[in-house]
């Protein structure tokens, strides 16, 4: 209870209100309280809704009730530039509503003039107050004729409060009400991204791996180079963001050799002229701040950032805070790494694996030093255009020090995003979202069932103010058992459902040549795993044997691009299908009323078919109306109605992706 009059329930409100809520520019949002108070009189509420530093007054958007007898209320806000914006909800008691109700009551009910003469006056002297307005200067003569009728008592009640309920007046008493008892609520904090913070489509590539192969078949080491030469295919499929493992000088120290994931201890005979991990980061050549040697210049790499901004696509870097043996770090700042016993560094363990090329950085003995470099560092590669960072298990390095580095880098690049390798507890995802990441990996990986998949997506659609995932459906660390097994048709599906139930998906290169192959039986690790040695690609003649998923992936992003529906997170409802193989659910972007409506079968193998049970009011129809669809896979059309046959062949098409065309007559 915030005043005379009741507001609770507020939403949006990370954390209970401790933390920004997340949006980005055009996005709606939706803004909900609950706004009471006693007895029957009305009230009205209004979301007052500003861009801090901004210029002009605040807007002001009436809300509507949310449902009949809840005392929930619900308006919009569009924010159309990026930084904090603020809102609040302001609750009023609403007299010409209380006396809107009361008179049509009143009248239905057959009382005679005498009866209403209080009415009849309390009316006229609302409208003379709103006519006094200087803003109401052009409608102030149908608003004093509304009152002087009112006050006729020469005529009818019927015809005396005709002209009071005419839709000019009311909209006018509506849009610009008399506002009293006026409530303040508490007010709120919004931080607003760019779009990209929330629709994106993801491509994660080793460059190390585009040398491809010299006359003996042995790989050559890419480089910025050659890795630029790839960048017309990820456009061409649709991509708007080149994610880079990273980038900088591999340690020599304990080198890691192929599939050194199979090895406890890491491979055991590494050759001479080994890879080894990018995730081991820094030698004699440089730290953080410095580019592989191997991958050519900061020239290089700047011309590759630009060649991919040519191509509308934007570079992701990979911010991992760890180091090598011999990082810079180790030797001029050993305070920043935890020392043993014995006297030796700590290496990062994850039993029984041991990954001593690595050390974990210790973030407690000298905060303000550490804190300082790691700024220093994403500032550096901000200045070459780098405005995305993808940041590798943030959840192993203290909250405290995210929530300090993001609002730093925020305050002065507010244009700088952050995607956080979050595979971790739900209390920590969100945890990590609250504190400023903007987007974070899922789960999404291991949801196969329809059951969970329903529950993964409603959790995620739900919880969009606070957090925003990115569904990559594969990633060098992660070959789930699902594509190991499901065959090519599998692909397809994980495909289709990361694109269409999120805004935001991701690829790892070597997904749409069907990769399965795992170090072992039972292992989530690829085969050759590129995380340890060069792993070059003949894209052009798989798509030409037609052995590469290319085609699908292109198809699915410009579905993506097209609708609206798809590029926003809260507005997803599922319906029911009675196949436990097939899931169907529907997408809908409120400023534009573009509806999409998927269907997929999650069987890689087999034709499955089933009746889908259609949400008619969620779609906009009432129950017994008939539409049209689109389907933008096979480009057939359909005429639907609230239950309809569906049979999905995986070898013709996994999925509808349908558009939802006006109720046919």
């Amino acid at each position: 209870m915030t005043g005379r009059l009741g507001i609770d329930e507020v939403t949006p409100a990370a954390g209970g209100g401790r933390y920004p809520s997340k949006a980005v520019v055009g996005e709606s949002v939706p803004v909900r309280a609950t706004v009471w108070r006693e007895g029957h009189d009305a009230l009205g509420a209004t979301v007052v809704w500003k861009k801090l530093g901004g210029r002009g007054a605040a807007h002001q958007v009436r809300m509507v009730p949310d449902g009949v007898g809840t005392d929930q209320w619900m308006a919009r806000v569009v924010p159309d530039a990026a930084g904090s914006w603020t809102f609040r909800v302001d609750a009023w008691s609403d007299p010409w509503g209380t006396w809107l109700h009361a008179i049509q009551a009143k009248v239905e009910a057959g009382q005679h003039a005498e009866e209403l003469a209080n009415d009849l006056e309390t009316g006229a002297r609302l409208l003379d107050r709103v006519g006094r307005r200087p803003a109401e200067r052009a409608n102030r003569n149908l608003l004093s004729g509304a009152a002087t009728a009112l006050r006729d008592t020469t005529v009818t009640v019927p015809e005396r409060i005709a002209l009071a309920l005419s839709q000019p007046v009311r909209t006018i008493m509506a849009e610009r009400p008399v506002r009293e008892l006026l409530t303040r609520g508490r007010t709120h904090l919004v931080w607003v991204d760019r779009r990209a913070a929330l629709y994106g489509s993801w491509y994660e590539i080793f460059p190390r791996s585009t040398g491809g192969r010299d006359e003996t078949g042995r790989a050559v080491h890419g480089t910025f180079v050659t890795a630029s030469k790839e960048l017309d295919r990820i456009a061409d499929m649709g991509f708007t963001v080149v994610y880079l493992p990273p980038i900088h000088p591999i340690g020599e120290v304990n080198r890691k050799g192929p599939n050194s994931a199979e090895y406890p201890g890491g491979n055991p005979n590494p050759a001479p002229g080994e890879v080894g991990s990018p995730w081991a980061i820094g030698s004699r050549d440089g730290g953080h701040d410095a580019i592989d040697p191997e991958l050519g210049t900061l020239e290089d790499f700047d011309e590759f950032v630009a060649r991919a901004g040519q191509l509308g696509m934007e570079v992701a870097l990979d911010l991992a805070l760890q180091a090598a043996p011999d990082h810079p770090w180790v030797t001029s700042h050993p305070e920043w790494f935890t020392t043993r016993p014995d006297g030796t560094i700590a290496y990062a363990e994850n039993p029984p694996k041991k990954y001593q090329d690595i050390y974990p950085i210790n973030f407690d003995n000298d905060p303000n030093g550490l804190y300082a470099e790691v700024l220093r560092v994403c500032e550096h590669w901000i200045s070459h255009g780098v405005k995305i960072f993808r940041v590798d298990n943030p959840h192993t390095k203290p909250p405290n020090f995210w929530h300090w580095l993001i609002w730093q880098i925020k305050a002065k690049h507010p244009e700088v995003l952050f995607l956080a390798e979050a595979f971790t507890r739900p209390a920590r995802l969100y945890g990590l979202a609250r504190l400023g990441f903007t987007q974070s990996y899922t789960y999404f990986t291991w949801r196969t069932a329809k059951q969970e998949i329903t529950e993964f997506a409603l959790e995620h659609a739900e919880r969009a103010d606070e957090a925003r995932p990115n569904l990559f459906v594969n990633t060098p660390d992660i070959l789930h058992e699902s594509l190991q097994l499901g065959g090519r048709g599998m692909f397809a599906i994980r495909a289709a459902l990361a694109a269409t139930l999120a805004p935001s998906w991701g690829v790892y290169s070597g997904f749409e040549l069907y990769e399965h192959q795992a170090v072992r039986p039972g292992s989530e690790e690829y085969l050759d795993s590129e995380k340890y040695q060069l792993r070059p690609r003949d894209f052009e003649a798989a798509l030409a044997s037609g052995n590469s998923l290319q085609p699908w992936i292109t198809r699915l992003n410009a579905i993506r691009a097209a609708h609206p529906a798809l590029q926003q997170l809260r507005e997803l409802r599922f319906h029911t299908v009675d196949n436990d193989a097939l899931l169907a659910f529907s997408k809908a972007d409120p400023t534009s009323g573009d509806t999409v409506l998927c269907i997929i079968s999650l069987d890689p193998s087999n034709a499955r078919d089933g009746m889908v049970w259609l949400d008619m009011p969620a779609l906009g129809f009432g129950w017994d109306e008939r539409f049209g669809v689109h389907d933008q896979v096979t480009g057939e059309s359909y005429s639907w109605g609230q239950s309809n046959y569906v049979r999905l062949e995986p070898w013709r098409a996994v999925c509808h992706i349908m558009t939802v065309t006006r109720p046919l007559t």
